[in-house]
Formats: C-alpha cells, structure tokens, sequence
C-alpha cells in the first residue's frame, strides 16, 4: 500500500559550520566538517530543523485524505470539477517546481539563498491553507468550484516557494553515509508524529466536541498555519546556510537538466518514483471513500480516524526498527523490504467488505509499519545520487535535482488525482446515499489493486539500484581524488573520469554546449548555429501552439460552471503542462543558438564535447 500522504511537506535543512567543510579522507563513511569532524549533526541542529515537518505533515493529512470528501459531500462540489481543479493546481506547481530551484540557486542575500524564501512562503501558504479549508457559509457549488480552484492553486504556489529551497539544503547538512539516515530518520519522526495527531484530530473535533466538518476543518487549518509559521521562522533564526556551498556559482537550467538526465542512477530512481506516483494519491484520497461506502460503520468519521491513527501510529512505532535496520544492511536493502508490505496489504483491502472494521485495521497496522521508513529512505537515497552527480560535474545541485524529481512526479500523480474520481462520477456516485455496486467495486478496485500493481513493478525497478556503502564510500573517495587534480574512477561503471576542471573543453564551453542534444551537436559542428537555431525555433513553436490550444479549451471548459468537465478537461491540463514546459525549455535553448550565431564556438571544441559525451 502507497503511503497515505502523497505530499512531501517534509523539510531539509542545513547548519553553518565555522569553516568550510573537509572533504572525506579515502575510505571514510562520508565527508566531515569543521564543525563536525566525524561529519556527525548535532541534535539540536537536527531537532531544528526536523521541527517544521510535523506542522508541514499535519497540513498533509486534510491536502491528501480529508479535502475531497469534503468537498464533493460537504461543500456538494462535484466530482468532476474537484477532478479538474486537483489537476489544474497540480500542473501549475509542477512547473513552478524547476523555476523556484533555479532562483533558489541565483538568490544572493545577506540571509542567504534559501532562507528568505522559507521565511516569506510558510507564513503565505498558511493564508491559503486556512482559506482553502473555509470557503464561505451558504455559496452555491458553482462558486464553491471557484472558490477551490483558486485557493488550491495558491496554496501549492506558496508551497513550491519554501519546500523547493528547504529541500536544496537538506544533502548539505552531512555527507556521511549512515547520518544522512539519522538526520532523516529524526526528520521523519516529526513527520509521523504530525500526521498522527492530524489523522485523530479531526474525528475528535467532531465526534467529542461536537463541531460539523466546517467548523473542525477550518479549525485545524488555522491551527497548523500558525504553527508552519512559528516553526519555519524558528528553523530560519536558528539554523543557517553553509557559505561553501551557498557562495558556489550556480549552473545554467538547461544545462543542469541534461546533466541531471544523464546520471543513470538518477533516472533509475526517478523510474521509481514515477512509477508509483502514478498511483500516489490513491489511497489517501479513496480511504474515506473505501470507509464510507464500502466498510459501511455506524461513525465513518469516526472510524476513518481509528484507521489513520492504526496506519501512522505503527509508522512512528516501527520507525527506530527501520533506522537500526538501514544502518545494519544498507539503505537500498531496506528500501526494497519496504515494498512487500504494502504490495500484500493493497491486496488484502481489495477483499474487504461491508463491517470488516477490525481485518482492515490489522491490515493497515501492517502496511503502515513501513510508512515511516520509506519516507527517510527516499530522500537519503535522493542524497547519495547528488553525490555522484558531483562526482561527474564537480557541482553540488540538490534543488535542481529536487525540483526536477518534483516535476515528474507531480505530473505523473496527476492522473490518479482525477482519473479515480471522473471513473465513480462516470458510475453515478452520488454523495451521502447508498452507491451501487458498481460504483463500490470500482472504489475496492481503485484503492487496492491499482497501487499494489505499480509498487511491484517499482520493486522490480528498484533492484537495480547501485549505491551501497561501500559503492558511496568509493564515490566520495573520486570525488577527493578529483579536487587533488588526477584521475578518478567511477565506481558503478569502472569509467576513468577527468576532473571537472581538467577536461579537454574548459567549463564555461562545456556547460554552453550542453544546451544542445547530440544530434544537435552534430548539426552545430557540420553546419553552423543558423540550422541548430531554425530547429529548435521550430519545435518551440510547435510545443507552444499546443500548450496554447489545450490551455484555452481548459480556460473555455472552467469559466463553464453549468456543465461537468469530465476526463478529457483532466487531460487537457496535462497536455498543456507539458506543452508549457517544454515551450520554456526550447525558448532557453533557441536564445541560446542565436548567440552562438553571433559568437561561434570553435567546430573543434563542439567535436571534443562530442567526443566526451560518447
């Protein structure tokens, strides 16, 4: 079973040393700093800077599981529009993912790079939060519909604007193998933690004190808002930016995404990730659903939040086992047990029916025994591959590789966002009465089968997964290697690697010529700038026109309240985010070909490029 959270509200946070880092002798577990020789976290610098995961956490709990419910049978929205505004707000915060990374990276400030960002976008997103959760008393779901479409496309824009530079900090805290998995390990306590008090908080609210969903909703935002707030700015007074890194030169965007692509570990674990994001917000978004209509309890409410309290409690209980285990055997050990539990419990649910209340709290018992565990794995696995990133590019570029991760996998959770929901409207799902069965066998189906068919194949993917210890400890080694000037080789491939610095094409030629694909390549050197340039003017004019065409019709299909927009409207932004986003990228890349018209670089040097890429 998928965790239930499909957001990662989950921050990364870096402290200062007094002096910049010393690199990890040949051998070591990681690289030490001045401040911690044995390249070890002090626990107060983690404490501060895992504290805002249980506010950011809580925050995920009504995101993922509670607002669909609530809107579709509380605020009566249908389920059509609630698609096509999930998609809608999702498609924007994938494509504003690569471009806060890349400002992250360009910010100079006396506050740093990242933290004027975090300082101003915790405290915007829990405006929006808080009115995303309280739309007005007594408006019709036509202006319901408006109402969600523009404060769920605020709270995900001010979302990107924190939790993108947050995550460019998190790699730089240690390089150290096992404390990458402490540091996230103390992290992800407080992410459990939080989701545990926000999955029981709610069902209290209304069962124990009496508020309706309206009242207990908008409660809980307003709580947890203020709280995001108050630990954000704690985390931004007390732990600060490392100057080594903050003061390097950032890399170009285009550039950086080639690069990124072509770290094969990278797009190993990027197949991962976007093979179970296809499924990822299934089972938060269907388990009130599957509860209500299927499980059928007298308290539904209630139930839901015994279930949560199951599924996250046995998270937090489990969560020193998985630390302990992950240091014994290896995070990529520990990483593929995970999956077994939750391929076996998606299965098992399937089978459930009406007053199995107690099989499906042994079940979720049982699935959310991992819970805890694959969210610190994740991002130390994420850590490791930056690692031999820089070995490749002698760069450190943690929010360019988190921005894109989040960019596909955004785009990828989309589908299971809306498609579900267009399938039970499609069935005639109607709020608070009786479904029928088809409508009851689609909601067992979409919540059991989907996510236990994508976690197997992303099992089968993950396997393949090279960095162990010892193939990290080696990583750092040829990192050190090349700051010494010589040769170094890649641990995974057996490759000879020049320093980054030392190739045949300087840097600045390197990183120019990277706008550019192979074949590009190919053309500049044979034919010149003009013909890579009317190519590219091309294909960004053809991206663009498609990106415009699909925007209008989902512009014409959402100022039409009278009518469901169905699946089509779903696509439709899917199709214009990509074609948005590729419009950009060919953009940064034909400006790019039209000043090589003006200042050529050497056929020789494009050839030496080649050469190296192959």
């Amino acid at each position: 079973m998928a965790p239930l959270t499909p957001e990662r509200h989950s921050p990364r946070a870096v402290a200062e040393p007094e002096s910049p880092p010393e690199p990890a002798a040949p051998g070591s577990s990681g690289a030490a700093t001045a401040q911690n020789p044995a390249g070890r976290v002090p626990l107060g610098t983690k404490l501060a800077f895992g504290a805002p995961s249980f506010a950011g956490a809580a925050m995920a709990i009504p995101i993922g599981i509670h607002l669909t419910i609530f809107y579709s049978d509380v605020v009566l929205v249908p389920l059509g529009w609630i698609a096509l505004a999930k998609a809608l707000s999702r498609a924007l915060d994938a494509l504003t993912d690569p471009v806060m990374g890349w400002l992250t990276d360009r910010t100079r400030s006396r506050w740093g790079r990242r933290r004027p960002y975090l300082a101003v976008g915790a405290p915007a997103c829990a405006i929006a939060f808080c009115a995303l959760f309280g739309p007005p008393a007594g408006i019709t779901p036509a202006e319901a519909t408006s109402w969600l479409l523009i404060t769920y496309v605020l709270y995900y824009l001010f979302h990107t604007v924190y939790i993108i530079p947050h995550y460019g900090l998190g790699p730089e805290l240690t390089q150290d193998y096992h404390e990458r998995s402490r540091l996230y390990g103390v992290q992800e306590a407080f992410t459990v933690c939080g989701t545990m008090v926000a999955a029981a908080l709610p069902g209290i609210l209304q069962d124990q004190f009496g508020l309706d969903p309206r009242q207990s909703m908008l409660l809980f935002a307003c709580v947890f808002g203020t709280l995001l707030t108050l630990l954000y700015w704690n985390l931004v007074a007390r732990v600060h930016e490392r100057p080594d890194f903050s003061n390097r030169t950032p890399n170009a965007l285009v550039p950086g995404l080639r690069r990124v692509m072509r770290n094969r570990v990278f797009r190993l674990l990027l197949v991962v990730y976007v093979v179970g994001s296809t499924t990822g917000a299934i089972p938060g978004m269907m388990m009130p659903y599957f509860t209500t209509y299927v499980l059928k309890p007298e308290a539904p409410a209630l139930w839901l939040t015994i279930f949560l309290v199951v599924y996250f409690g046995a998270g937090f209980v489990f969560l020193p086992f998985w630390v302990w285990f992950a240091g014994r055997y290896g995070k990529k050990t520990a990483y593929l047990v995970t999956f077994v539990p939750g391929i076996l419990a998606s299965v098992s649910l399937f089978f459930l029916g009406e007053g199995q209340l107690l099989e499906t709290g042994i079940i979720l018992a049982f699935a959310g025994s991992v819970f805890g565990a694959r969210l610190f794995l994740g991002p130390a696995l994420q850590a490791d591959v930056i690692d031999y990133d820089e070995l490749h590019t002698g760069k450190r570029r943690e929010a360019q590789y988190g921005a894109l991760w989040a960019f596909m996998t955004k785009f990828t959770v989309i589908p299971s966002m809306s498609i579900p929901l267009a399938v039970l409207a499609s069935l005639g799902y109607q709020p608070n009465v009786e479904q029928s069965e088809a409508v009851t066998f689609a909601i067992r189906a979409i919540f059991g089968l989907l996510p236990a068919a994508t976690a197997a194949i992303a099992l089968l993917v993950a396997w393949r997964y090279p960095i162990t210890e010892a193939v990290h400890r080696r990583i750092w080694a040829a990192i050190e290697t090349h700051r010494q000037g010589n040769n170094a080789e890649d641990p995974i491939t057996g490759e000879v690697l020049q320093p980054p610095g030392g190739r045949d094409v300087d840097e600045d030629t390197g990183w120019l010529l990277d706008h550019f694909s192979r074949r590009e390549l190919e053309r500049l050197a044979r034919d010149g700038a003009r013909s890579v340039s009317n190519r590219i003017g091309l294909w960004c004019g053809l991206c663009a026109t498609a990106g415009i065409v699909a925007g209008t019709s989902v512009f014409l299909t959402a100022t039409d309240l009278t009518r469901d927009p169905g699946l089509p409207a779903v696509l439709e932004v899917v199709s214009a985010g990509f074609a948005i986003a590729f419009a950009a990228y060919h953009a940064i890349r034909w400006r790019t070909a039209w000043g090589l018209q003006r200042r050529p670089v050497d056929p020789d040097q494009v050839r030496l490029h080649l050469a190296a890429l192959q």
